[in-house]
């Protein structure tokens, strides 16, 4: 694995065993400094992973050295070992500092993260296509986490994470196994009211799918042996308050991986997807769209659109949407989501029935999503038009849009 910079362990004391551990798993060099020398060590060496030792160190100098590896490009991790109070936003914690097979794992994610980072920005300023650009607001904007419980701490829990990000509810964990193959989801908290062997079966069936493994997971309740195979798994008891906050980071994490992926998607389909949302550009959708209803015409098939529209004063939900449409709607459909928010789906060989049912079918998963302290749902108003003989797409996309104006009068 290719580093591109040594991993700077940051601690004021000696960690024979830890360097050893990075040594023997080939993450090396490995450079260690005190806190004093941690700003200027980190300037001059340009490390490629910080490992920050939180030994009594002055969080001014915690927050100073995380400060620095923000504003790197690409992305820098830092790890925060052992017991903490409150990290700056890009600290990943990490307890357990003495299970060095775990610590590898979540340096080796990292990596990935950070390689993920410096091939799409390479393939950015390589783009010859529409133009592409990588949002640099935080990932925490785009993120949903999937949050399991039965116990009291489930609505604090919920209102807690709900205040930073999308938040889908499970009271089971076959509710939650649908939702993790419906949706993106880029962090689990596993909340009060299961037994340790329900718990355990879960994290194994986690570790077990290669799609799950670097999602960010947080269990409230004591985990006998947290899998190795999940990196960015956490076990974290208190309030709900404290749990969200030792959360954050790592469903940041791997919002930003989510992020990248979309972004490569765009930049490997000429720039005809929405970085943002893994839908059309309105450019593309304009050209498909025409040449969808010309060939539906020709050929007498069936052609329906549906108009998805999201409460404006929810951004969040409407991006959240955006994607689950794109994740969920069928191969042969394609879609774009509008300036006003708004996302519109197009459904090829299809009647006005059966394009009923799918949007229904699309809606019902954004149902269970909620966004912040007033639980505003990421449901949306749908409309649906057919294509009729006479019709272009300039006639179709007004009829739908005629409906919207009709039903909500």
């Amino acid at each position: 694995m290719s580093q591109q910079g040594p991993l700077l362990l940051v601690s004021n004391s000696a960690r024979p065993s830890l360097v050893a551990a990075l040594e023997a798993a080939q993450l090396s060099p490995s450079v260690q400094t005190t806190w004093r020398e941690a700003v200027c060590a980190s300037s001059k060496l340009q490390p490629a992973v910080v490992l920050a030792a939180l030994d009594g160190a002055p969080e001014a100098d915690i927050a100073a050295v995380a400060r620095q590896m923000v504003a790197r490009k690409p992305y820098v991790p830092v790890i925060a070992l052992g017991p903490h109070g409150q990290l700056p936003d890009n600290a990943v914690p990490f307890r357990t500092e003495n299970d060095t097979d775990r610590l590898v794992a979540r340096v080796r994610a990292a990596l990935r993260l950070r390689g993920l980072h410096a091939t799409v920005l390479r393939r950015l300023s390589e783009a010859r296509a529409e133009p592409i650009s990588l949002p640099d607001s935080d990932p925490l904007n785009d993120a949903t986490v999937l949050l399991l419980g039965r116990g009291t701490s489930y609505p604090e829990l919920s209102v807690a994470l709900g205040e930073r990000m999308a938040v889908v509810g499970a009271l089971s964990i076959e509710a939650a196994a649908k939702h993790l193959a419906s949706r993106e989801i880029d962090g689990v908290v596993l909340g009060d009211g299961f037994t340790p062997r329900v718990v355990d079966a879960f994290l194994t069936v986690l570790s077990e799918d290669t799609r799950f493994r670097s999602l960010a997971v947080v269990v409230t309740c004591s985990v006998p042996a947290p899998p190795v195979a999940l990196a960015n798994l956490e076990v974290v008891t208190g309030d709900p308050a404290h749990i969200a906050a030792n959360a954050l980071p790592l469903i940041r994490q791997h919002a930003l991986e989510a992020r990248l992926n979309r972004t490569l998607r765009a930049i490997e389909a000429g720039g005809m997807l929405d970085p943002q949302t893994g839908l059309l550009t309105k450019s593309a959708f304009a050209r498909d769209f025409a040449t969808a209803v010309s060939q539906a015409l020709k050929r007498g098939s069936g052609l329906a659109a549906a108009r998805f529209a999201f409460d404006p004063t929810h951004p969040r939900a409407q991006f959240d949407g955006a994607r689950i449409i794109g994740r969920l709607m069928r191969r042969t459909d394609f879609g774009t989501r509008e300036d006003n928010g708004s996302v519109i789906v197009v459904f090829a060989e299809t009647d006005l029935r059966a394009a009923h049912g799918i949007a229904r079918r699309l809606t019902s998963v954004m149902r269970h999503t909620s966004h912040g302290k007033r639980d505003a749902r990421a449901e949306p108003s749908i409309t649906v038009a057919a294509l009729q003989p006479g019709d272009t797409a300039r006639s179709l996309l007004a009829r739908l849009y005629d409906e919207t104006h009709r039903a909500a009068s």
